[in-house]
Parts: structure tokens; C-alpha cells; sequence
């Protein structure tokens, strides 16, 4: 493998099965790809509180014997994970994050949660898959039902492959989605930022999008006419943008 390797990050409710259409091509151009299952997916035990602090560990776990320097991609609620990687990375060594890439992702200030931005943005909570979640069983968690998933998450994707993914979607436990950043200037905010905004986003509406960049200035901003898994409905579009950033052409 040659070149940086890329840290592939999934959101709430997923896994890191909303890659495999991008993984491949990003291998097949030689880049390492590490994309591992983030904690706090179902089954779960009574008492178990899964934190944003237990999804860093886990990702930074997943880089071991792997070499960087790494491009740090989060989707959705993953870019919550990513940023707090690339503090991680650059606090330990220096230059290990070449970069940040936002994939509809939250791109938040330290401290602040989804739904702070959420009403910064005129579009208060709840907004996006929120209206249509189920509480699980145990009260711990929550679910997105098949329906409301094909049309919030996958509606650019063929029907055939929308109707995949919302099934594969799982059970999350409530304290790893709802969660904020905790990053700072001198280590996480020197690392290059990329925002690829979804512009028929129904999850992390566009508006939303432009607030977290607003908030955070200083990303290279690219756009994709998809909805919120663009991975999913136009994987070589998103392939490319990661290889042009990867080959410094972004």
C-alpha cells in the first residue's frame, strides 16, 4: 500500500458495512482502509453506557499495526468520532492526521451537540430520522424503522439497495448517539478539514450543513446533489473526491 490511509467512520444505528462500496476502490488505488463497527449497536446489558469516548478508543484501536498518515472520515454522527480521533492522533504524534473529511457529517464546535446546531440553523429538534425513531424494549435505545429509513437516509439510492441498507440498520444504545465533540485549536483544529455536503439531505438537512460550517470555518467545501449516505448512492463520486484529496488535488 502506498500513499495515506484512510480511517472510514460510520453514523448512528449503522456499521461499517455503509462503506463497502467505496472501500474497495479506495484499495484498489492502493490506500489502506481500516472502516471498523463502532460500539453501541445492539445486543447490550443492562448498566452499559457506551460513550463517544468508548468510539475513539475502539477506532484508535482498529489503526494498530497499520501505518498512516491517516484521512479521518466521519459520517453523520461518525463525524463526532472522527474529530475527536484526529485530537487523539495529533496529541500522540504529530502529522498522523493528514485530514478531515465530513461526509453530511457533524462538523460541530467543542462542547455542542447536534441539536444546538439543529436550532442555531432555524430547525429545531426534532429534525431529520429523530420524528420516526422506536424506543427499544429496554428503554436504553432507539431503532429506525425499514420505512422511515428508505425514504430520511437512502432516498437516492436505488430502491433495491435502500431497502438493504434500512435493514441492516441496528438497534443504538441512547448515550452513543447523543453526544458532542470535545476537540481544540492546537490539535484537532490543525488538522485540514473537507465538508462534503449532500444537498437532498432529509437526515442532516442542508441548511443544518451550512451552520456547522459556518461554526467551524475553514473547511474546502465540495457538493454532491444525493441525499445522506452518498456513499451508498454515489460511490464513485465519493471515491474520487477522497482520492483527489489523498493525491493532493482538493
Amino acid at each position: 500500500m502506498s500513499g495515506p490511509a484512510f480511517l472510514l467512520l460510520h453514523g448512528a444505528w449503522a456499521g461499517r458495512w455503509v462503506w463497502d462500496a467505496v472501500t474497495p476502490l479506495l484499495s484498489a488505488a492502493g490506500h489502506c482502509v481500516v472502516a471498523p463497527d463502532l460500539p453501541g449497536a445492539a445486543p447490550w446489558a443492562a448498566g452499559d453506557g457506551i460513550t463517544v469516548e468508548d468510539m475513539v478508543d475502539h477506532a484508535l484501536a482498529a489503526l494498530a499495526g497499520s501505518a498512516g498518515p491517516w484521512i479521518v472520515v466521519g459520517h453523520s454522527g461518525g463525524g463526532i468520532v472522527a474529530t475527536m480521533v484526529a485530537e487523539r492522533l495529533v496529541a500522540r504524534q504529530p502529522g498522523s492526521a493528514l485530514a478531515l473529511v465530513y461526509l453530511a457529517g457533524m462538523m460541530l464546535p467543542s462542547g455542542m451537540g447536534f441539536p444546538a446546531a439543529c436550532t442555531l440553523a432555524g430547525a429545531p429538534p426534532p429534525q431529520g430520522i429523530e420524528p420516526f425513531l422506536e424506543p427499544t424494549v429496554d428503554g436504553m435505545g432507539t431503532w429506525v424503522p425499514p420505512a422511515a429509513a428508505e425514504r430520511i437516509f437512502f432516498q437516492c439510492a436505488s430502491p433495491a439497495d435502500a431497502r438493504a441498507a434500512a435493514a441492516r440498520l441496528n438497534p443504538q444504545i441512547n448515550s452513543s448517539w447523543m453526544i458532542a465533540p470535545h476537540w481544540t485549536d492546537d490539535r484537532a483544529g490543525t488538522v485540514p478539514r473537507l465538508y462534503i455536503e449532500a444537498l437532498q439531505d432529509r437526515s442532516v438537512p442542508i441548511g443544518v450543513q451550512r451552520t456547522m460550517q459556518r461554526l467551524v470555518p475553514g473547511a474546502r467545501i465540495e457538493t454532491i446533489d444525493t441525499d445522506h449516505a452518498p456513499q451508498l448512492s454515489c460511490a464513485d463520486r465519493v471515491a474520487s473526491i477522497f482520492l483527489d484529496l489523498a493525491s493532493g488535488h482538493l
